[in-house]
């Protein structure tokens, strides 16, 4: 079966020098790929390996030399399938169709194209049964936004809308057509802002990422929505499906930008809740008194890790640094991911000898392969002598089995399949909270799911309009009245770590 790959950030503008740099304030969400599609009388994009800045933005005036009304833009990592170079940059964004051959461009790193019939950028991910009976035609990338462009052509947004269950913020341009067309699916698992500057309205995966380069948060794209952005700046939407939200919590603990405001509910906010419940429940547990500071793993977990330190009564200090922002979780193999944090994660200078010898808790958002915790492991007992370290997540467990019997994992958007294989293990699958504890070798202890629901309802999310299925929840699209079934145990260290 071919794999799908890919959640990324996108967004919609109006200007070349508006696209490259809110890619770049998107660049947490994938750094493999880039690509920019602009539409004018011709649609031409040009797409490339690595990072946006990897093409300066002189560069881009020059590959893309017409007089343009609207940009599409995307960012992108794998999450399945094959990860070497041809097929990454075969694979990234815009997805083209309709380009003929002499007006395709292969350059080193890069591929240009000029006078595209369609293009299409997409954050999420939709299954390839979502697509059955639909006559596509012939593949060239087998990626999902491929099948969503080619469902497009056949059928027009409005019909893709109610025929096209799956996790999607998907825009498309169509030569002959002067309105870009941006799409978010029923659920809203994938996020989506419309925003404005110099009198025209924008589009992007996060709010901050506009904020940042001078545009106005508007507001949040509704689910089951069709937007349709004029070459003037201006906009209409029309409503196509109910709204069912199931929004990825996993967006607001860990891909989103601390910045940013989801549905409502700020990133910070959040994570800082989730770092007080941490140590409300850690505290049930072992006497915070023996503790003697607390530290994260940076960068996402810090302000969790802080309101965990404020909320023990216990000195917050940075142990570690990260020479670059990069995201080990985005690398394309185990080899790639554990080379990055051992390349990126460092110790602060002089503070292995002021933290020797101690007891350290150490905030992270997630433990989900275990490469940044063993690696911790490494540096705090072997390299600073601690005399304990306990590890501790604001997210549940992901990767488990749910109730069901079923292997959990994320079918929507984010790198953490259920299937597992030599470059992807769940730490947390078929284990105990011990045997977790074991296997990475320091005390292990993740918030509860119960705990996290508890956070997200008080600051207004509703835990039914979450897509909890990586930590045992609810298919989004097969339970739409369901929510995460909670086990109760009288102690959490004997729970299995799915519970």
């Amino acid at each position: 079966m071919e794999e799908v790959r890919h959640n990324c950030g996108l967004c919609v503008t109006h200007s070349l020098h508006d696209v490259y740099n809110i890619l770049r304030s998107l660049q947490h969400r994938g750094r493999e790929a880039f690509g920019i599609a602009a539409i004018g009388e011709t649609i031409d994009a040009v797409k490339g390996l690595g990072k946006v800045d990897s093409l300066s933005l002189r560069t881009l005036y020059k590959i893309l030399p017409k007089q343009y009304h609207t940009f599409l833009g995307h960012v992108r990592y794998a999450t399945r399938g094959k990860k070497d170079i041809e097929e990454m940059l075969k694979d990234a964004h815009p997805i083209v169709l309709g380009v003929p051959e002499e007006k395709i461009f292969r350059q080193n790193g890069h591929i240009i194209f000029q006078d595209c019939r369609l293009v299409g950028v997409h954050n999420g991910q939709v299954d390839d049964s979502n697509f059955d009976g639909m006559e596509l035609g012939e593949l060239v990338t087998g990626t999902d936004t491929e099948r969503l462009l080619l469902a497009y052509d056949r059928i027009k947004e409005q019909e893709l809308m109610r025929r096209i269950p799956g996790a999607f913020t998907f825009a498309v341009a169509e030569r002959g057509r002067d309105e870009v067309v941006v799409m978010r699916d029923r659920t809203g698992i994938k996020p989506g802002v419309l925003g404005w500057k110099d009198g025209k309205m924008l589009v992007a995966s996060e709010d901050g990422a506009l904020t940042e380069n001078g545009a106005e948060f508007r507001e949040e794209l509704e689910p089951g929505t069709i937007y349709y952005l004029s070459a003037d700046g201006d906009y209409r939407r029309v409503p196509i499906i109910g709204a069912s939200p199931r929004h990825c919590f996993f967006e607001w603990n860990y891909i989103a930008h601390l910045k940013s405001t989801l549905t409502g509910l700020q990133v910070m906010r959040l994570r800082q809740e989730l770092g007080r419940k941490l140590a409300e429940e850690f505290s049930r547990e072992e006497d915070p008194a023996g503790i003697d500071l607390v530290t994260c793993l940076p960068t996402c977990s810090e302000v969790a890790a802080i309101n965990f330190a404020n909320a023990v009564g216990k000195q917050y200090n940075d142990v570690f640094y990260k020479k670059e922002p990069e995201r080990a979780f985005q690398g394309s193999t185990m080899l790639d991911r554990s080379s990055s944090i051992e390349r990126n994660l460092q110790f602060i200078p002089g503070i292995k000898e002021k933290i020797r010898g101690k007891r350290v808790v150490v905030i992270d958002d997630s433990t989900i392969r275990a490469n940044n915790s063993r690696w911790a492991r490494e540096l705090l007992y072997k390299r600073a002598g601690v005399k304990e370290a306990f590890l501790l997540n604001y997210t549940p467990p992901i990767g488990v089995r749910g109730d069901d019997g079923v292997e959990r994992g994320c079918l929507f958007g984010v790198d953490i399949p259920p299937t597992e294989n030599d470059n992807h293990k769940f730490i947390a699958r078929d284990r105990t909270i011990e045997q977790i504890s074991e296997a990475i070798g320091m005390p292990v202890r993740y918030i509860s799911v119960r705990g996290m629901m508890e956070v997200f309802e008080h600051l207004g999310i509703p835990r039914d309009n979450l897509c909890t299925y990586c930590i045992g929840g609810a298919h989004p699209f097969k339970g739409m009245a369901g929510r995460v079934e909670l086990s109760v145990s009288a102690s959490p260290r004997t729970q299995y770590a799915g519970v």
